[in-house]
């Protein structure tokens, strides 16, 4: 079965059949006893909250949490929020769906991606840094799952291969900016490679992202010093201190004790890893809610994890001055400053059939 309609194209007051993916659904009770089902459906280009009203616990009974439904109902306004209404709502098999039609993915080929990464590693000076994460990068189960996997359940570059796009911008900044800081390059760009890149092992992959029992026990930032220890014993003579310092970036990356970090950056090249790593994951937030966001107009609604607003809209940009007929938008609008002579013939004009009344 095509998908032909997607959520990003639906349009308030439009009557809407197709078929979605189904993230999130819970019956529910309203106010004055109704029993109603909450349901978020998503696609490729973003989620769709949802409400069924009619036979709701039939509903309830028939569909869960992950499976594909075809739906027929209505896009609402309700609370500046898009809100769509299921009036019908059936199971469809996985068989007749394309995976490419749910899943959101990084902007670029995970492929590209990954040969972009493994160039900038081999343009590294040190050589027991270099060749250790080149160790890494060709371990056929990590990149694997490096070119599919997300770097967070539901915010933080959560799409399809998001951890490797998150890990090479991370990486092409680190050697942008560790000559204009005066740190090495090399600590800084392994730091950016080595630490998300436990998330292989915490989360799973597929569409419901979910943390694994080793995720959930152990967590990423202890996984990167053992990714370390692992891959730093099969480069012969691979220097104690060095692997120390490693370890201290990839387990301060967090920057403070108050997420979760258990230690604080105190070296430069950890402090730079710490700062490009939140510059990176905070600007693919600030991107997803512009993408996701239900609110009409400019602005999102309150973000929980930001705590505040997102402007959605592009920002006002001249490429020349505003003249005297344009307003403050830039648009045209329609009228211009009289020059001393136009102004003249228009007082002329407006006092030609002028009377003092009582003549």
């Amino acid at each position: 079965m095509e998908k032909t309609l997607f959520t990003k194209d639906l349009k308030v007051k439009q009557d809407i059949e197709s078929i979605f993916y189904v993230k999130f659904c819970s019956l529910m009770e309203a106010k004055d006893g109704r029993k109603y089902m909450n349901v978020i459906l998503s696609d490729s280009t973003g989620d769709l909250e949802s409400r069924v009203w009619q036979n709701a616990e039939d509903h309830a009974d028939k569909i869960s949490k992950g499976a594909f439904v075809k739906v027929q109902g209505k896009l609402n306004i309700f609370q500046g929020k898009r809100q769509f209404i299921i009036m019908e709502m059936e199971e469809v098999g996985k068989d007749k769906v394309k995976e490419e039609d749910f899943v959101f993915k990084a902007k670029e080929d995970p492929e590209t991606m990954y040969k972009k990464l493994i160039s900038l590693v081999e343009t590294l000076e040190d050589y027991y840094i270099r060749s250790m994460l080149l160790e890494v990068l060709n371990d056929p189960e990590i990149s694997r799952r490096l070119k599919i996997w997300q770097a967070g359940k539901t915010i933080h570059h959560a799409y399809k291969a998001g951890l490797l796009e998150h890990i090479l911008s991370c990486s092409e900044l680190g050697i942008q900016l560790s000559p204009k800081y005066g740190v090495n390059k090399s600590y800084v760009v392994a730091g950016c490679i080595l630490h998300d890149l436990g998330k292989v092992y915490e989360l799973t992959d597929g569409m419901d992202v979910e943390y694994t029992e080793e995720g959930k026990l152990v967590g990423h930032l202890v996984k990167g010093p053992e990714i370390v220890d692992r891959f730093s014993y099969r480069i012969k003579g691979f220097p104690y201190y060095m692997k120390l310092h490693l370890k201290h970036i990839l387990l301060s990356h967090h920057g403070d004790y108050a997420y979760g970090s258990p230690k604080i950056p105190q070296t430069s090249a950890a402090m730079l890893v710490h700062l490009i790593d939140f510059m990176d994951s905070k600007m693919s937030s600030f991107e997803t809610i512009k993408r996701t966001d239900q609110n009409s107009g400019d602005w999102s609604g309150y973000v929980k994890h930001l705590d505040r607003l997102i402007y959605k809209s592009d920002l006002p940009t001249y490429t020349e001055p505003i003249l005297e007929n344009e307003n403050g938008n830039g648009k045209k609008t329609g009228k211009r400053k009289p020059n001393q002579k136009e102004l003249k013939q228009n007082l002329g004009s407006l006092l030609k059939d002028f009377k003092v009344e009582g003549e």
